[in-house]
């Protein structure tokens, strides 16, 4: 299976286990204990978009008058965007996998392994795997 296939997986198994586990906490908490929780989650997560969100911008902002590149600050506001998103679906995973995405901590470190998996290396590097050492003699004829 590709990244793809597993993305689709999970987005349609998703809303299945967020209702089951509804079902379970609502059985085990109760109705109106489940609802405060689900709706202080949402509400944490508001407050954190948007002040995450505006941080993120900034050091966009930051990061392009100094006139370097935001690499990474784009790709945080990327993450901030879905860890938005994953906000407006009601339930409990969702909304962890959102505060991991809002959460500044966790956010960068997602942040650098895309950045890590994703850069392309400069033309004459080579990794120590692929380095090869060929001998031989050379003469400069000026």
């Amino acid at each position: 299976m590709n990244i793809s296939q597993w993305l689709l997986l999970a987005l349609l198994s998703l809303p299945i286990v967020e209702i089951y586990l509804l079902i379970k906490l609502i059985g085990s908490l109760g109705f109106f204990p489940t609802l405060f929780l689900l709706l202080g989650a949402a509400a944490l997560g508001t407050f954190l978009l948007r002040v995450q969100g505006w941080s993120t911008w900034f050091r966009v902002q930051q990061a392009l008058a100094r006139g370097e590149l935001p690499a990474r600050e784009m790709i945080e506001g990327g993450l901030v965007a879905a860890g938005g998103l994953l906000l407006l679906i009601p339930g409990f995973i969702s909304d962890l996998l959102a505060l991991l995405c809002l959460l500044p901590a966790t956010r960068k470190r997602i942040a650098q392994r895309i950045l890590e998996s994703s850069v392309s290396r400069p033309a004459g590097t080579a990794t120590h795997e692929t380095r090869r050492t060929i001998e031989g003699e050379f003469k400069r004829e000026d």
